[in-house]
């Protein structure tokens, strides 16, 4: 039984190793043994960058961790409207970051490689962002709702609304202002898998009950 409890874990991991870090951060591997880890948030592990990734190794505001700290701490950096100042908040795909004292804006973006492409955008369009419907239920006392792929929950949704279809959600005030059908005609984008970053018009849908839908771009 000693054995046993000595070799129980305690906790999440705190760490992560360089070489184990999603390619899409593109940090290089002579950078030293250690990456910066995501705090946990509202995108996976795999599927999202550390907010220190983008000011030290993409946009170049800083040249240390300690210069990330100071920028955060200062309340200048705001994701999706909310000021952060975690240095390891995760950011993922359609993430709006605005930054006040320089008056930028950037959406978070796949290039067609899979990787994460920091997309600078207009103050107009950085107020709202496009989710992807992944639940669609009945809460309590049957209050419908819908969940999005980061980590949203809007109740009282459109009912035309279904699990897959995209809404363009007003960041303020976290309320839908429009949604596309996920159905063929419509322009989309892959954010998972081999083709992660490809953008093409869905032609056909095919359904295979008890498996995986197969979706021709």
């Amino acid at each position: 039984s000693f054995l046993r409890t000595a070799r129980m874990v305690r906790g999440p991991k705190r760490h992560l190793k360089r070489l184990h870090a999603p390619k899409s951060w593109m940090l290089s591997k002579l950078g030293g043994t250690w990456a910066p880890r995501p705090s946990t948030g509202p995108h996976k592990l795999r599927e999202c960058m550390p907010l220190i990734v983008l000011l030290r190794n993409r946009l170049k505001y800083a040249l240390t961790r300690r210069e990330v700290l100071n920028i955060v701490m200062q309340r200048l950096v705001q994701v999706d409207g909310k000021v952060r100042t975690d240095t390891n908040y995760p950011l993922g795909f359609q993430d709006v970051i605005t930054l006040d004292r320089t008056g930028e804006h950037f959406r978070i973006m796949y290039d067609t490689k899979g990787r994460f492409a920091i997309h600078r955008i207009e103050p107009a369009e950085a107020k709202y962002k496009l989710c992807r419907i992944k639940r669609q239920q009945l809460g309590s006392k049957g209050i419908p709702y819908v969940v999005t792929h980061d980590g949203r929950t809007v109740r009282y949704p459109n009912p035309d609304i279904k699990v897959n279809d995209t809404v363009q959600l007003d960041i303020e005030t976290g309320k839908i202002m429009d949604f596309a059908k996920f159905e063929a005609g419509q322009i989309a984008m892959v954010t998972s898998g081999r083709n992660i970053g490809r953008v093409g018009t869905i032609t056909k849908r095919e359904k295979h009950p008890g498996s995986y839908e197969i979706v021709h771009m």
